[in-house]
């Protein structure tokens, strides 16, 4: 069966540099563009993994984050957190709320596959 992989970020280039890898990782990907879209898209279909950007509109991602580890149905669901505010504070922040994985931006496309293989039990793709 074919993991999944949600992409949540409001910044088309990133989201799109994003899909492809995953997508030539062998992720089946979904996309939204922000945090209300991106909680309704776990909802209606639960991923494997959760690709969330920090700074969006409607929701950030910590928010997301905060109410994907309230909901017991995705409580194995991974969670990597993205944001252009790189530093210690923010990794623990995500971190803290449940994140499984932070990268902060611009970050090594090769790591954000190979951490989420790592995550899903998959082999590196």
């Amino acid at each position: 069966m074919q993991r999944s992989v949600l992409l949540v970020d409001d910044e088309a280039n990133i989201a799109l540099s994003l899909e492809f890898a995953m997508t030539r990782a062998g992720y089946a990907v979904r996309t939204a563009a922000d945090g209300e879209a991106a909680l309704a898209a776990a909802q209606a279909e639960r991923p494997d993994c959760v690709l969330l950007d920090v700074m969006m509109p409607k929701l950030n991602g910590y928010e997301v984050c905060r109410r994907l580890r309230a909901d017991p149905a995705f409580s194995d669901v991974a969670i990597v957190m993205l944001t252009a505010k790189g530093g210690a504070v923010e990794g623990e922040k995500a971190l803290a709320l449940g994140a499984d994985a932070f990268f902060a931006k611009p970050f090594s496309m090769a790591e954000v596959k190979r951490r989420v293989a790592e995550l899903i039990g998959e082999a590196q793709p």
